[in-house]
């Protein structure tokens, strides 16, 4: 089977790109394993800070591995938005395959060098664990907004810069970059004029992606995924992008489903019962996204 880089450098040559998506426990992560295998496509599983805080790191890396080596599938585990070297150790320690270490709130010059510090423990570590980086603000959080968050990049005048991408990647020797080409965290919810909320997409700079992937020449991984329609996803993978995250996109269907649930089945008390349409909502979710991701539609 081959390793996580060499999965992402064939998705490069294929235009096609591997899907990464967060878990907090273990319903969400067999209904994304499930969606990748019968798929038979590469999936990357996701803890930001909070989730790895909720479910354990070495739990997480635990279950990821034995589905890996289980089954013999290419499944791996990624330390998402890790914002400390303490945390980053944590990581290392737990066994997970790629870090990303987000100093991206902090200025230009102390991004690269707290990303440089971070990039030079885990090398240390291991040569095998893959470390991104992350030049330009996306938002703060996964979740369902009103109003879009302040100093969010949204003029191709605050998107990442080719030039400063260059720089970043070349001073900090990391393997994976993250830029603000014009996604975020979270979903931007407006309402409508009947006053029903609905999922408003931002639209990506297709052109600053291909400016900064001809610049840099290295694996780009698209943030803030969810509620970015098709046609850019496409267009956002045929410029360059390896690699994109969803992460509230699931929690929307887990919560929705759970929602429906417990009203649909009020005398229910089989945890098991109760979480089975959450793993059917996020499941179709994922699958849905990785048929895309994978130009299988």
């Amino acid at each position: 089977m081959d390793n996580l880089i060499d999965l992402i450098r064939s998705a490069e040559k294929n235009k096609v790109c591997i899907g990464h998506f967060n878990v907090s426990d273990s319903i969400v992560l067999k209904a994304i394993f499930e969606s990748a295998k019968e798929l038979t496509v590469p999936v990357i599983i996701g803890t930001s800070e909070g989730e790895a805080g909720f479910i354990g790191r070495d739990l997480a890396s635990a279950m990821v591995q034995r589905l890996r080596s289980e089954n013999k599938f290419p499944i791996f585990l990624n330390s998402d938005h890790t914002h400390s070297l303490e945390e980053v150790k944590k990581a290392v320690d737990a066994g997970y395959d790629a870090i990303i270490f987000d100093a991206s709130k902090l200025s230009f010059e102390e991004n690269i060098k707290q990303t440089k510090d971070a990039v030079e423990y885990i090398k240390s570590k291991s040569e095998n664990i893959l470390v991104e980086g992350e030049l330009g603000y996306l938002g703060d959080s996964s979740k369902l907004l009103k109003e879009l968050p302040k100093n969010l990049a949204i003029n191709s005048e605050d998107l990442t810069k080719p030039e400063e991408a260059a720089i970043f990647v070349k001073e900090t020797k990391i393997d994976l970059f993250a830029p603000a080409v014009g996604s975020m965290h979270g979903m931007l919810m407006l309402a409508d004029k009947e006053g029903k909320a609905n999922s408003v997409p931002r639209p990506l700079n297709i052109k600053r992606i291909s400016e900064i992937k001809n610049t840099v020449k290295t694996p780009l991984v698209l943030h803030g995924g969810s509620g970015t329609s098709d046609e850019d996803f496409v267009a956002a993978i045929d410029a360059g992008i390896n690699i994109i995250h969803i992460n509230t996109e699931i929690r929307v269907a887990w919560k929705n489903a759970l929602e429906s649930s417990l009203l649909t089945n009020k005398d229910e008390i089989a945890p098991y019962k109760i979480l089975k349409p959450s793993f059917e909502g996020v499941k179709s979710v994922v699958k849905s996204r990785l048929q895309l991701f994978n130009k299988l539609v």
